[in-house]
């Protein structure tokens, strides 16, 4: 038994079953016991990988894309540039290198990155040892100013609560210590009011035994950010995994070892996520005063910066022996049936921002 189940069946003992987001935040951000807290997640030898682990092309056309958002702001002598889970820090990385051709532009900008890990700190630190960084463990400790933030794979690892309707009407979903083993299981309380969370596009089409899941704390942030934007200027750059529109379903999911396992199996020892609801999310940004545009496939959003004219530059560099992984790494980022259709990238602006790049005709 993991360190962090026993403590979880001693806290569900103590004050009774925790929700899903509860659960959630513990495995993943534990101060002792975290997932995030403990290890590097990413690459071969971690549970999964991103997409700046795939390809430098990715980080790179987001660097060009942040240059640009800079210049339509007006060029600012003064912005922040700001990634929200940055990982290792690879991304930003490949950002950095390619926006030093833009003039001005980094002699303007002041480095944060948003990051809870003492592990990725470290990573950060090693992949950043040229620029001046500044950490923080929260948002709230951003200093004022305009701001450009990227976050890749940030919104889908937030907490989410889970509701389920059952022949009694809607119900939350909790975690409650399995009678018949040592490990957790699944359980329901009736929530009369769970009604009133469901998105307007759910209600009238459910039925027993569905469910729909909500990220208040995803919400949250997105007004928190948008009243930011419309106040002191910038954009949010978000690119995650999930559908454009609210539906029903159950996407919270467990990564170990690049495999699916059970989310209850072993807490704070497997990567857990929910596929990112972008309509609600959409919405947040909005209730907070942002323009928003998107979303729009990654796929499509790669191809409008330039991706395949820039993996056709690297393989008219490569050896032979790299080509074959370049052409891999093109078609894992674009292609509908890899990550280009599920992933989406949404942008939320300060009202008076142009078009943002790769997003023309994208406005809702």
């Amino acid at each position: 038994m993991s360190d962090l189940l026993s403590q979880m069946r001693r806290e569900i003992e103590a004050t009774g079953p925790l929700s899903v987001a509860d659960f959630m935040a513990q495995c993943l951000c534990h101060p002792k016991f975290g997932y995030y807290m403990t290890r590097d997640p990413f690459g071969s030898q971690g549970d999964f990988t991103t997409a700046p682990e795939i390809s430098q092309c990715f980080g790179e056309l987001l660097g060009l894309w942040a240059a640009i958002s800079w210049q339509q702001m007006g060029s600012p002598s003064a912005f922040h540039l700001v990634e929200l889970g940055p990982g290792r820090g690879t991304l930003m990385k490949d950002a950095l290198r390619a926006s030093k051709a833009v003039p001005g532009f980094q002699d303007a900008m002041t480095l944060h990155l948003v990051e809870i890990s003492p592990t990725l700190r470290q990573k950060q630190k090693d992949s950043l040892k040229d620029y001046t960084v500044h950490w923080h463990d929260s948002l709230l400790n951003l200093p004022d100013g305009p701001a450009i933030i990227l976050a890749n794979e940030f919104f889908d690892a937030l907490p989410i609560r889970q509701f389920e309707k059952s022949d009694k009407g809607w119900a939350e979903r909790f975690i409650d210590i399995d009678p018949d083993g040592e490990g957790l299981r699944f359980v329901l309380k009736t929530d009369e009011a769970a009604q009133a969370l469901m998105p307007p596009a759910l209600k009238g089409k459910d039925n027993v035994g569905a469910r729909f899941e909500i990220s208040s704390v995803s919400q949250n942030i997105a007004m928190g950010l948008a009243e930011r934007l419309k106040d002191q200027g910038g954009c949010v750059l978000a690119i995650d995994y999930g559908s454009a529109h609210a539906n029903f379903g159950d996407t919270l999911q467990a990564l170990k070892g690049h495999q699916f396992s059970d989310v209850l199996e072993t807490p704070g020892e497997a990567d857990l996520t929910a596929h990112v609801d972008f309509e609600t999310l959409s919405n947040s940004f909005r209730a907070g005063g942002a323009n928003v545009w998107g979303p729009i496939p990654q796929g499509i959003f790669l191809e409008r910066l330039g991706i395949t004219a820039r993996m056709q530059a690297l393989l008219n560099t490569a050896r032979p022996d790299q080509r074959d992984s370049l052409i891999a790494a093109h078609k894992r980022l674009c292609a509908p049936d890899e990550m280009g259709q599920l992933f989406k990238v949404l942008c939320a602006t300060h009202p008076d921002h142009p078009t943002p790049a790769a997003f023309e005709e994208s406005a809702s």
